[in-house]
């Protein structure tokens, strides 16, 4: 799952990607309401965790937009405003769930744990393509009904190829997927992540189109 976190606390902002960077969750992070619309227009994530005492303007203001969007993520409100009118307000704004600060990190980890598997029941849970078989759910891939071991990138990159069969994807693409901003990677990262792929499924199961991206095609 792909996370824009709207937080202008920098140091509790540093803190929750480390935690989600291991539960194997992709963060983005801006520190402002303006920035976080500008964000989910330029490429919208599947879950926003939204601060509501932003610098620039009312939390609950960059919600209500959030909600014009053609497609809004979902969105976990969380902040230092705790009183029961707060969180009715916030949920009545649209928020899908709401967490007073301070908080407990496990207990967060598990409300994402929760959106998560709401993101995946909008899709197909399982995904069937030749004889590979994703789960979106137990994040288990199986090749002629024998599971196999992908790492927690492999199984990204693989699900955002299924999820959109014959569709190109550029390395670009790709790699907005599977790392957050200013995240340290290669060059060949994709390449490498492929080429791995290959070697646990068939070898023609992701095709290369050259100087555009990766698809797949029946194993």
């Amino acid at each position: 799952m792909r996370i824009l976190l709207v937080e202008d606390d920098l140091s509790l902002a540093d803190g929750l990607r480390t935690a989600f960077r291991r539960e194997g969750f992709t963060t983005n992070h801006v520190t402002s309401g303006n920035q976080a619309l500008e964000a989910i227009r330029t490429d919208t994530p599947e879950l926003v965790i939204l601060d509501l005492g932003l610098p620039d303007m009312d939390g609950l203001d960059v919600l209500q937009q959030l909600h014009e969007h053609k497609n809004p993520p979902l969105v976990l409100v969380l902040t230092a405003r705790n009183t029961t009118e707060d969180k009715v307000t916030g949920l009545d704004h649209g928020a899908d769930d709401y967490l007073a600060k301070p908080f407990e990190m496990t207990e967060l980890l598990a409300r994402l744990r929760a959106l998560d598997r709401r993101t995946n029941t909008t899709q197909t849970t399982m995904i069937t393509i030749g004889s590979v078989a994703l789960d979106a759910t137990t994040h288990e891939v199986s090749v002629n009904d024998r599971v196999i071991e992908l790492t927690r990138r492999e199984f990204m990159l693989l699900k955002s190829l299924m999820e959109t069969p014959g569709r190109i994807l550029s390395r670009e693409q790709l790699e907005t997927r599977l790392y957050g901003w200013g995240e340290e990677l290669a060059s060949n990262s994709i390449e490498v992540h492929i080429h791995n792929l290959r070697k646990k499924l068939s070898a023609n199961f992701i095709k290369t189109v050259r100087g555009v991206g990766y698809t797949v095609g029946k194993a």
